[in-house]
């Protein structure tokens, strides 16, 4: 069963993100690699990140507490008082997060000419990792280092929290940007809650033609795959930030048509 959402479900920005994360960058280079052989190849690279603070996202992208915190429960420590009577510790009146970064997995998308192995186009999918310090500054070098080095750059935000690659990105709940190698300038798809999403061009080495993934149609295969809906409850609110009042009362329409069409 497809998503009720025509375009991006925000319902998949939680705990079920990483999954849709390395499904999406999957189906990507899947739609891609027929489209640019023989001359270019589409490779799933994976780089391991730490979320060093991880604690924004407890009960959303990370459901288990017991990660972030270490507690010892319904006990009492009890220790030699110095005229060697029992003395009772007294309980902790402050807890605080365990200073212990998550490792983070992050799966991107890039086009390779065959000939000489030369990464010609990186494609992006941003994590909650990235649109937070550090993470956010450590996007932004690897983006400049990339348009140092003559690779274009695809990124494709479909999170709404967070902070965006770009201090001048629209303020649109989801967006894509590329920046061609050598432009100055970055063209940028501003995508609403209720937009489908959109079709990207994915630029190659001149004087070939720019090849073209269908954002869209990636999204609803990896839905349909992984049986999303199955685990979704609907009727409950999606993971933060919290949905504008005129977004919500469409959202609760579109639960409600879906839930005739079930019963039927």
């Amino acid at each position: 069963m497809p998503s009720p959402f025509p375009g991006m479900d925000p319902f998949l920005e939680g705990y079920l993100w990483p999954d849709v994360h390395h499904r999406l960058a999957s189906e990507i280079s899947r739609q891609l690699a027929p489209r640019i052989r023989p001359r270019y190849v589409a490779r799933i690279t994976v780089s391991v990140v730490e979320d060093e603070n991880p604690e924004s996202e407890i009960g959303i992208l990370y459901p288990d507490v017991e990660v972030l915190r270490r507690r010892v429960a319904g006990r009492t420590e009890r220790r030699r008082g110095p005229a060697g009577t029992r003395a009772e510790s007294a309980a902790a009146t402050v807890t605080i997060p365990v200073d212990d970064p998550i490792e983070v997995r992050l799966p991107a998308v890039e086009v390779r000419d065959v000939q000489g192995n030369q990464l010609v186009t990186a494609i992006e999918i941003l994590s909650p990792v990235n649109k937070r310090e550090p993470g956010l500054s450590r996007f932004r070098r690897k983006r400049h280092g990339l348009y140092q080095a003559g690779v274009h750059w695809l990124e494709i935000d479909l999170l709404r929290r967070g902070r965006r690659g770009h201090p001048g990105y629209p303020d649109s709940p989801y967006l894509a940007a590329l920046t061609r190698a050598g432009a100055g300038s970055i063209q940028v798809w501003p995508i609403g809650l209720r937009d489908t999403l959109p079709g990207l061009p994915v630029p190659l080495l001149a004087p070939d033609p720019d090849a073209r993934i269908d954002l869209g149609a990636a999204l609803a295969a990896i839905y349909d795959e992984a049986a999303y809906e199955l685990t979704i409850d609907y009727s409950e609110a999606p993971p933060p930030p919290d949905l504008a009042p005129r977004d919500s009362a469409w959202m609760r329409k579109l639960h409600k048509r879906g839930a005739r069409r079930k019963g039927r």
